[in-house]
C-alpha cells in the first residue's frame, strides 16, 4: 500500500463519464476539485477509445492530487472507431500502461491509503468483470439467460465488442480476476477500513431497480456477494447502472456514482457531472 495525504481535502468518486458525447466532455472540462488535496475515484466507462480515455484521465490527474481508475466495459471494447485494435487482456494492460504514464492509480498498483479527513481508509480499485450469474428469474443457466435476453431484445453490446482473449470466455476472465483480488484483499492488515471501487456493483441488490431486469447478467458476479461482510468495508463505489443513488446492504454503504448519457442526466434535478463525496461522508460521519 502507499500513503496518501495527511491534511485536508476529500475523497470523491464519479463514473460513466462517456466523453464520446460532446456534452459529457464539456462536463469533464469543467470538473474541478474543491481542494488541492482532493482525490478522485473514476469507476469506469470513461470512453470507448484509448485516446479519449487518456485525454480525460490526463485532464483530471492534472487537477486532483490523486486519480484512481478502474475499467468499465466500454474501455474494454475493441471499438471500430478506435485506432487501438488490441483485444481482451492486452487492451486492459495497454490502458494500465497509459494510466501509469499519467500517474493514475489502477487495479494493478499498490492500494493507496487516504489519510485525510475521515481516514485512514485504503482505496481498493478492482477489475472483476461479470460471469452471467445475475440470471433473470426462471433461468438456471447462462444459455437460458441469454436466450431470454435475446427474446426481449435487451442484449449488452459487450457480446459483440468485449473480447476475453486469451481467456476462453468473459466469465473465465472474471473468475481469474476475482481470485486474484481476493488474494490481495486477504493480505491487507486488519483494522484498516476499505473503499472498494469497481465498475460493477459487488452485490446484486442495486440491479433490482433496472427497467430491464435481464440486463443484470452483465452487471456483476455472485462471487462477490459477501465481500462487504467478509472484509472491513467502509463503502462500495460503483457505476455501470446509470442510476446514481445510495443504498445500504448489511449496514454497508453502496454508492452508484454514474454521470451517464446526456439523455439520462438531463432528466435529473441535480446538476450533472458532480462527483459524490465518499470520505468524509456528506452527513459528517466517518
Amino acid at each position: 500500500m502507499t500513503a496518501g495525504t495527511g491534511g485536508g481535502g476529500s475523497l470523491w468518486a464519479i463514473s460513466d463519464l462517456h466523453i464520446g458525447y460532446d456534452e459529457n466532455r464539456a462536463l469533464v472540462e469543467r470538473l474541478r476539485p474543491e481542494s488541492d488535496e482532493d482525490w478522485l475515484l473514476v469507476a469506469g466507462d470513461v470512453a470507448e477509445t484509448v485516446e479519449d480515455v487518456r485525454w480525460a484521465l490526463k485532464t483530471l490527474s492534472g487537477r486532483f492530487a490523486r486519480v484512481v481508475w478502474v475499467p468499465g466495459n466500454h474501455e474494454l471494447w475493441t471499438h471500430p472507431s478506435d485506432a487501438v485494435t488490441l483485444r481482451g487482456a492486452a487492451r486492459y494492460e495497454h490502458l494500465v500502461e497509459q494510466c501509469r504514464e499519467l500517474g493514475v492509480t489502477t487495479p494493478e498498483d499498490p492500494y493507496p491509503v487516504w489519510e485525510g479527513p475521515g481516514g485512514p481508509v485504503a482505496v481498493v480499485p478492482l477489475f472483476l468483470l461479470y460471469d452471467y450469474s445475475f440470471l433473470p428469474a426462471g433461468c438456471a443457466t447462462k444459455d437460458e439467460g441469454l436466450a431470454y435476453a435475446h427474446g426481449t431484445g435487451v442484449v449488452c453490446t459487450d457480446e459483440h465488442l468485449l473480447h476475453p482473449d486469451p481467456y476462453p470466455s468473459r466469465e473465465a476472465w472474471c473468475r481469474a480476476r476475482v481470485a486474484e483480488s481476493e488474494r490481495r484483499l486477504a493480505a491487507l492488515p486488519d483494522g484498516l477500513p476499505l473503499v472498494l471501487v469497481n465498475h460493477y456493483p459487488l452485490h446484486r441488490h442495486p440491479t433490482d431497480v433496472l427497467w430491464y431486469p435481464e440486463f443484470a447478467m452483465w452487471c456483476g458476479t455472485t462471487l462477490t456477494d459477501d465481500w462487504h461482510r467478509r472484509f472491513d468495508v467502509h463503502t462500495v463505489v460503483y457505476g455501470h447502472l446509470h442510476i446514481p443513488r445510495t443504498t445500504w446492504q448489511d449496514g454497508v454503504r453502496f454508492e452508484e456514482v454514474s454521470v451517464g448519457y446526456p439523455r439520462e442526466w438531463r432528466k435529473r434535478k441535480q446538476p450533472p457531472g458532480r462527483p459524490r463525496r465518499i470520505v468524509p461522508r456528506e452527513d459528517g460521519s466517518r
